[in-house]
């Protein structure tokens, strides 16, 4: 995988100080901690229904010392930020293009050397939609990496990570279970969220 702010030390730990300062200044609670044995791991990232997301997310990931990519839209890697956004650990998906998206990144973890934590939204959208997509599940059975339910809880205000979920085999059942954790998490346009 590619270096990203992350793994730049100095910045890495500046950016953590400014997350957790600011998380705490607005209000913000954080929970959960990253057990050893999901050092890597896949995380959901849901609800996600604002471009609000993306920089609480980050600042919780540095909050709670996590290495993670995470997977956005292609039209956010274009220039002049699209830099910026691998930095930041973005990972560039087309959504038009068929490709071998679950393969690719359960190869890139398994030959990550270190803790890696992908964050992938399984809605694949901020609009509403009542379908989410299985990609995340596909990419940690493969892997064979635990799942992380992770939140971002507006009506709360409270963000970090829920259970580590070992994937059963049985998709229908252990989505029943994902989402029945994430039924009362609230997004921060909450009518565009449904488990």
């Amino acid at each position: 995988m590619h270096h990203t702010i992350f793994d730049t030390p100095v910045v890495n730990t500046l950016l953590r100080v400014v997350s957790q300062a600011t998380l705490r200044l607005t209000g913000w609670t954080i929970e959960g901690s990253l057990p050893a044995h999901a050092a890597k791991s896949v995380l959901i990232a849901a609800p996600h229904t604002s471009n609000w997301d993306l920089p609480y997310t980050l600042m919780l990931a540095f909050s709670l010392h996590l290495r993670v990519y995470w997977m956005g839209k292609q039209s956010l890697f274009q220039a002049p930020f699209g830099g910026v956004m691998r930095w930041l650990g973005g990972i560039p998906v087309n959504r038009e293009q068929s490709s071998n998206l679950v393969a690719s990144s359960a190869q890139a973890m398994r030959a990550a050397k270190g803790p890696m934590q992908l964050i992938v939204p399984p809605e694949g959208t901020r609009g509403k939609t009542r379908h989410w997509k299985t990609g995340f599940y596909f990419i940690a059975q493969e892997a064979g990496v635990p799942i992380v339910l992770a939140f971002v809880d507006y009506g709360r205000k409270v963000g970090g990570l829920g259970p580590v979920f070992e994937p059963t085999g049985d998709l229908d059942a252990d989505m029943a279970t994902i989402k029945a954790f994430y039924a009362p998490i609230k997004g921060k346009n909450a009518d565009q969220f449904e488990t």
